[in-house]
């Protein structure tokens, strides 16, 4: 008797388990970046500055055009809150929503870059050796060994620099050293051993990698 009540019991426990796993939701899927809306919400808000197609064709804005989308979500994520100081972008992120963002990233991320090209052939020699190498006595490590020996970078994680206009390029990693840009603790303590001459050379090499 004892023996079909435990029986009884353990068949209605199951039964219990398998219902509450029927009833159990779905993780909802994240919902796919709409690249139609993104380029609409680009063109209004941002093709002024970053080129039509994210190719900008002033130095100070940066190419954004294939850039990984979650290091972009990230930075436009950052200039809303305040975490990256630029009155500029702060006033355009503020006026985009999360879903905004996410489809401006991922359409920007769906065109392709324009090449760029290194202007000083001493520089270039010296960037490559730092980019490629770092600098061992001073430990400073290599750029390579986050962003790809191509500058194509890492997604979700580094940056893609490859043909970034050597200007922005050097403001940034300046901006870095000196404390005016603090959203990467990595990049700061890297920047913070470069010289001026170290980051000219970095940026000029960076601008020609493709």
């Amino acid at each position: 008797m004892k023996l079909l009540a435990s029986s009884f019991l353990a068949a209605l426990l199951a039964c219990a388990t398998s219902l509450s796993l029927a009833a159990t939701p779905a993780p909802a899927k994240a919902a796919k970046p709409d690249l139609v809306a993104g380029e609409a919400k680009f063109t209004a808000v941002c093709a002024a500055c970053h080129g039509a197609d994210g190719n900008s064709g002033t130095p100070v804005n940066p190419k954004l055009s294939q850039q990984h989308p979650e290091y972009l979500m990230k930075q436009l994520r950052e200039y809303k809150s305040g975490a990256r100081k630029n009155a500029i972008m702060q006033g355009m992120a503020s006026a985009l929503s999360d879903e905004d963002m996410k489809n401006v990233a991922f359409w920007l991320a769906s065109q392709k870059a324009k090449p760029g090209f290194a202007k000083d052939k001493e520089l270039v020699a010296l960037g490559e050796r730092i980019y490629r190498g770092g600098i061992a006595e001073r430990q400073i490590s290599a750029c390579a060994g986050c962003h790809n020996p191509t500058g194509a970078g890492n997604p979700a994680q580094y940056p893609r620099l490859a043909g970034q206009h050597a200007e922005y390029t050097q403001a940034q990693l300046t901006s870095y050293r000196e404390g005016g840009r603090q959203n990467s603790v990595q990049m700061t303590q890297v920047a913070a051993k470069l010289n001026d001459r170290e980051i000219r050379a970095l940026a000029d090499y960076v601008a020609g990698l493709r």
